[in-house]
């Protein structure tokens, strides 16, 4: 019923946000009359303030179409390599016509990067993503919105999501590919592979693992306290609904994008209102890079995803409130999850200082389950003065933590037949 009363009023709502988005031009625009009125300035940052605040945030794309690498410029091609009903698997592919640039290419680590499905849509890592491309073959995963897959595809649990992991993994070849978890991931991508290696599967070459609950237990933040303290039946009774008809997934059961929305918003009420308060200002004074840079992050932050309430309920229960993980009692189709089978894959973990969402201590936990990893193979950051955000976007990322992770991959990537010597390359292949 909420659902439903929710897209009631974004439809009433949106003829004003059409009109507030008109106004904003009518006293902005340089060839319009209305804009050198006094006060035009005001009335256009007003409007456009309320069109922002009112307007439906659609998934943005990607926009990696060129940039360099190997000291050239590049041209990047995203392509999908598997889909399934509530994911994507892309590959971001490169493309070059400089002869030692593509040789280059070809030598560079595979990545899988795990976004989150935890609210926003898997292009919030477009800056991961984009300093990755630089030095690595960069594939993704891109989850579905659920009120956009039919009832008739079935539900999608937390063993699912395990199950597309360990399906993307063997795709791409465990053997050339090191995995990247940013969040909520970590869980479930530590599982999979987990879970391969007990089967005596190949597992990836590396992981790094982001701010991510692996033991929850460990500093709990406030996302972690409500997840403790709210029994699962509440979480079910007041987040859960259906999807209305209006879309393809009508009757679904998920965790509207919505309510999420509204409770990102709830966790930090000062900081958006003086972002907006901010915001207003610049386009009173006329400042529009400022502005366009509030207008790119909030593109990205108000644009979110329904989840399908299974997955989302397995997630709160199995990671938050029983935590099985760390404990050691997680079973996955009747296997259990055993971290200490993991012998062949190097482990990294990154962690900020000021993480409001996973505290510190909680990734680094990942380093004692994973106790048949060697030493040797084991690395683990703080980044200092970063919060959740800025272990994986942003300056920080780009200039503290990015050349640490890519100094881990190469330092756990296989030497590749073409970086070889060119007499070394002929005894290995006479004429």
């Amino acid at each position: 019923m909420l659902y439903a009363l929710h897209e009631m009023q974004r439809a009433l709502l949106s003829p004003y946000t059409y009109l507030a988005e008109a106004g904003s031009r009518i006293f902005s625009e340089a060839g319009s009359l209305y804009s050198h009125l006094p006060g035009a300035s005001h009335l256009a940052a007003e409007f456009e303030l309320a069109y922002r605040i009112g307007k439906d945030y659609e998934k943005p794309e990607f926009e990696l179409a060129r940039l360099r690498a190997h000291n050239a410029e590049i041209a990047i091609l995203q392509r999908t390599v598997i889909e399934t009903p509530f994911c994507r698997l892309l590959r971001f592919k490169r493309f070059s016509d400089d002869a030692n640039c593509i040789n280059a290419l070809k030598d560079d680590p595979t990545v899988l990067v795990v976004a989150p499905l935890s609210g926003h849509h898997s292009t919030l890592l477009r800056d991961t993503v984009r300093t990755l491309l630089a030095d690595h073959k960069v594939y993704i995963t891109d989850w579905t919105d659920a009120r956009m897959v039919p009832t008739s595809e079935g539900n999608f649990s937390l063993n699912d999501y395990i199950d597309t992991i360990c399906t993307f993994i063997r795709h791409i070849g465990a053997r050339k590919l090191h995995v990247i978890s940013v969040c909520q991931p970590t869980v479930p991508v530590l599982a999979a592979v987990s879970l391969m290696a007990s089967r005596g599967e190949d597992t990836p070459l590396s992981l790094t693992m982001m701010g991510g609950p692996i033991d929850p237990r460990k500093n709990p933040t406030q996302v972690n306290s409500l997840a403790a303290t709210k029994p699962l039946s509440w979480f079910s009774t007041n987040l859960i609904h259906r999807v209305p008809p209006n879309y393809p997934g009508n009757g679904r059961r998920v965790y509207p994008g919505f309510l999420q929305h509204a409770g990102f918003i709830a966790m930090n009420p000062d900081r958006h209102f003086q972002s907006h308060w901010e915001f207003y200002q610049d386009l009173v004074r006329g400042d529009q890079d400022d502005a366009e840079s509030h207008r790119r992050f909030y593109n990205e932050y108000n644009a979110v995803l329904d989840m399908d309430a299974e997955y989302y309920l397995d997630t709160i229960e199995t990671v938050f409130q029983k935590h099985l993980l760390p404990k050691g009692e997680w079973f996955v189709h009747d296997e259990r999850v055993a971290p200490e089978a993991i012998r062949h894959s190097a482990l990294m973990t990154i962690e900020g200082e000021l993480d409001d969402i996973s505290g510190l201590g909680q990734t680094e936990a990942a380093q004692a389950l994973c106790r048949g990893i060697p030493k040797s193979a084991k690395k683990h950051m703080v980044v200092e003065g970063a919060g959740h955000y800025g272990i994986f976007s942003g300056r920080r990322w780009r200039e503290q933590v990015y050349p640490k992770v890519r100094e881990f991959i190469r330092a756990h990537q296989p030497a590749s037949p073409s970086a070889a010597t060119p007499a070394a390359r002929s005894r290995r292949n006479p004429r």
